[in-house]
């Protein structure tokens, strides 16, 4: 199974319990561009335009790219969001057409050698490249019993990809890139809890072991006698701040 394909019966997984950004996440891609009315985003890996929205939602157009037809069929209507059938590797896009390539949560799925050189093609000058990602803070009693879940029940290695990745991204451009980290809080009610997780269902967890987060959570819902849920995460942004050239 492709890349891509691993997603085609995932998207209604990823529009119920996939964890959203915070807006400093977004507004540090973006500061010092100019009015970001004026910016153009390019959203390597869209999904279902959970970072698309998340991007649109503070000015710039966006160019959501996404291979796989079954989530951008899922994603919401955003007037600012434009989806395109393409890959980090192949957006499609013009020469010198985005300020910023961002890849949220979806830097490890990237062929690393072409989605770069394809980066420097789409974008203007001073343009930003960044590779965003909800880390588990797993200081938070609840979300570090969903990690262990997800590491004894995982059937491939994308944990690792993704730690890879992030490290592998930080070199290729060191003298001009920066790392961010700020605090995210997901919540999930009752019918969140018994959706499938959207990074359970992204690193393939074997089936019926979504039970096991289920269980867990409904768990400690009556030990805290919460209607609510709070899944906790540090967002890590790694942006190569001048890979678009002077």
């Amino acid at each position: 199974m492709s890349f891509t394909e691993r997603f085609s019966e995932r998207a209604d997984a990823y529009v119920a319990a996939r964890p959203s950004y915070p807006v400093e996440s977004v507004d540090v891609l973006i500061e010092g561009l100019g009015d970001p009315a004026t910016l153009a985003v390019a959203d390597l890996g869209a999904g279902t335009g959970i970072s698309a929205r998340a991007i649109a939602a503070r000015g710039p157009l966006v160019y959501a790219i996404e291979p796989n037809a079954k989530m951008r069929e899922a994603a919401a209507a955003d007037p600012q969001v434009r989806w395109i059938n393409g890959t980090a590797e192949a957006t499609t896009l013009p020469a010198a057409s985005v300020n910023v390539v961002a890849a949220f949560q979806a830097w490890h799925w990237v062929e690393h050698p072409s989605g770069v050189t394809e980066a420097r093609r789409i974008l203007r000058p001073h343009g930003r490249l960044a590779a965003i990602y909800n880390e588990r803070d797993e200081r938070d009693e609840f979300t570090a019993g969903y990690g262990e879940i997800v590491m004894k029940y995982a059937t491939d290695e994308t944990e690792k990809r993704r730690a890879d990745a992030l490290a592998g991204f930080a070199t290729i451009d060191p003298a001009h890139t920066q790392r961010f980290e700020y605090g995210n809080t997901h919540d999930l009610d009752r019918a969140g809890v018994h959706a499938p997780s959207g990074f359970a269902a992204e690193i393939g967890l074997q089936q019926g072991r979504s039970d096991d987060v289920t269980g867990m959570g409904l768990h400690r819902q009556r030990q805290r006698r919460q209607r609510r849920l709070h899944q906790r995460h540090v967002i890590v942004v790694e942006a190569a701040v001048a890979i678009g050239g002077e």
